[in-house]
Order: C-alpha cells, then sequence, then structure tokens
C-alpha cells in the first residue's frame, strides 16, 4: 500500500475544509475517516455549531455530485429515493430518481422525519441501492450520507429506532468553538461566506481508490483480539442494556485501518482502537440505568470498559 497517498489526500481535503470550519481538526478527521471506510455519519449538536457548513465544505472539496434534504414530518419515501410516473409520451411507466441518487447526501434534520421515511434509508445505507416497485436500482459510488439532528428539540421529532442508528458508522459532537477560534470566525466571515470560494482539491476516483486501499492497513491479530474483547465486553456489562452488534464490531476494526492510512501508517495501533472506540460505539449501546434513553453517559460508559481491559503490546507493523 502507498502509505502516502491517502494520507496526502486526507490533508488536502482537510485544508480545503478549514479555509470555512475553524478548528475542530478532530472532527474533520473522524468524518473523513468514515467516508474513506465505507460509513455514514450522524452529526448531532445544538443549532449553529456548524454541521450544515461542514458538510458542503466536505462536498465542495471532492468533485462528486451532493444533494441536500431538509427532513420535515411530511416528507415521504418517494421524495427522497424516486417515484414511478406514467409517461405519457413513451406510453409507459418511467422512474423518476429522488436526491438519494448523489455521492454525498446530506439528511439535514434527519430526525424530524417520520419513521417510515427515515426506514426508507435503511437500504441504501446498508446495501447501496434502493427498491422501488419490484424493481433495485445500484447507487452511485462513492455514497456518502451525513445526517445531522438537533438534540435539544423535542416537539417535531422521532427518535431513530436502533436498526437506522447501527448503520452509521459513527457519531460525532461539533461542539462549541473557543473565544479564539470564535474571534477568527467573525474576521473570516465578516466580508462574505468563505464556502463560496472553496474549489475541489481531489475527484472520484482518488476517493474511490482511497476506499480501496485503506484495507490493506495491517490488524496485527493481538489488536483484532483488543477490539473484540471491548465488544464483548458491551456485552456482558451489567451496567448496559444492549451492547455493540457485529456491525458495530466490524464498523470499529474499518475504522482504525482507515485511520491508520490517513495518519500515512501501514499498520493499526491500540492508541487507533481507543481513540476511535467512543465515536463508533456510543450510539450502538443502551445504558439500563438511564431507561434505555441513547447518548446518556455512553461516552463514560465506553472509556470505563477501555480502562479495564489489558492494552497489548507488541511491535504492530510486524505481520
Amino acid at each position: 500500500m502507498d502509505n502516502n497517498f491517502i494520507k496526502t489526500t486526507a490533508k488536502n481535503i482537510i485544508t480545503n475544509i478549514q479555509k470555512v470550519i475553524i478548528g475542530k481538526l478532530n472532527v474533520i478527521d473522524l468524518l473523513l475517516t468514515s467516508m474513506v471506510s465505507g460509513g455514514h455519519v450522524l452529526i448531532e449538536d445544538v443549532p449553529g455549531t456548524g454541521k450544515t457548513v461542514l458538510a458542503k465544505a466536505l462536498a465542495k472539496s471532492v468533485d462528486v455530485t451532493f444533494k441536500r434534504i431538509q427532513f420535515t414530518p411530511d416528507l415521504l419515501p418517494s421524495d427522497l429515493i424516486g417515484i414511478n410516473y406514467y409517461n405519457q409520451k413513451e406510453k409507459e411507466f418511467t422512474f423518476r430518481k429522488g436526491p438519494i441518487f448523489t455521492n454525498i447526501l446530506l439528511a439535514d434534520e434527519i430526525n424530524r422525519a417520520t419513521p417510515r421515511t427515515q426506514s426508507s434509508l435503511l437500504e441504501a445505507m446498508e446495501e447501496y441501492q434502493v427498491s422501488v416497485d419490484g424493481h433495485t436500482y445500484k447507487l452511485a459510488q462513492p455514497f456518502f450520507v451525513i445526517a445531522t439532528e438537533n438534540p435539544i428539540e423535542n416537539q417535531g421529532t422521532f427518535p431513530l429506532p436502533e436498526a437506522q442508528l447501527d448503520r452509521f458508522m459513527m457519531k460525532i459532537n461539533m461542539g462549541y468553538p473557543t473565544l479564539e477560534e470564535s474571534k477568527q470566525l467573525f474576521k473570516r466571515f465578516i466580508m462574505g461566506n468563505p464556502l463560496e470560494n472553496i474549489k475541489s482539491v481531489c475527484n472520484i476516483n482518488e476517493i474511490l481508490t482511497a476506499k480501496s486501499e485503506y484495507k490493506k492497513v495491517y490488524v496485527h491479530d493481538e489488536i483484532q483480539s483488543y477490539i473484540l474483547n471491548i465488544i464483548e465486553y458491551t456485552r456482558n456489562d451489567d451496567s448496559i442494556l444492549m451492547g455493540v452488534s457485529p456491525r458495530g464490531a466490524l464498523a470499529l476494526l474499518k475504522c482504525c485501518q482507515a485511520y491508520a492510512a490517513i495518519n500515512g501508517r501501514n499498520y493499526v495501533v491500540p492508541e487507533d482502537v481507543k481513540y476511535l472506540c467512543p465515536y463508533v460505539l456510543n450510539h450502538r449501546i443502551i445504558l439500563k440505568d438511564t431507561l434505555g434513553i441513547r447518548g446518556v453517559s455512553t461516552f463514560s460508559a465506553i472509556n470505563n470498559i477501555l480502562d479495564k481491559i489489558k492494552v497489548p503490546t507488541e511491535d504492530w507493523s510486524q505481520k
């Protein structure tokens, strides 16, 4: 594997995004890690923290198609996927593709849509295809969903079911900017919107190559066992009502490979696992003492598990 290709590609995208987004390097890193590893991202935070701007900046940094959908309670599955309509000229039914047929899809405020509409994303996110009236349509590659939701709004929202959450590779919080970052934000946006001026810095073939090459990153048997021990602990811990699924375990493995590649390594180290665990696993577990309320103290629960499991020590670059 060319160690520098993925690292260089990621660095170019990060530098471009940071022309718009102040700070948040870790959030951008996680977003790219998920995209390279073939996953999707759920960004949860209060309104106005830059969730939508970040998604748009990523889309403009890569020369791919981009669609944004504002999720609302009256949004129908057909508004997202498309619909068969009768073509009077051709005298037959024709399929009109919906906005889901794109490379990067921004599902803004996804928890405002009804469960029926949310479920229309399940097949697309897992199998990269949609089915309409008995016909299956393949989605273009890459296909990357960035969904946003505001946690403080309850009226007119519908919590994402476990099946939907489990299809997101990561759940990320943007967080407020620091005082210094806020000052830079004022300087950057006071004369206009820098998002309008950024151009793409990589093409679709480079992204597809990165999505293929990251799989060559070596994962030592001890690292694999370390990941599986963490997953197993979530299933047996007395404080956890629902542990991590096999899909979640594979997601963590893939993210570790992609994160290592983005950092210029062709092997995974335990620090990759420890860093990514809270973001990959926090939305996949439900704690007993919170009566099934997702996201409450799950970060601390995962960190407690990491503290209890022995970290292996080896030469991780050796096969």
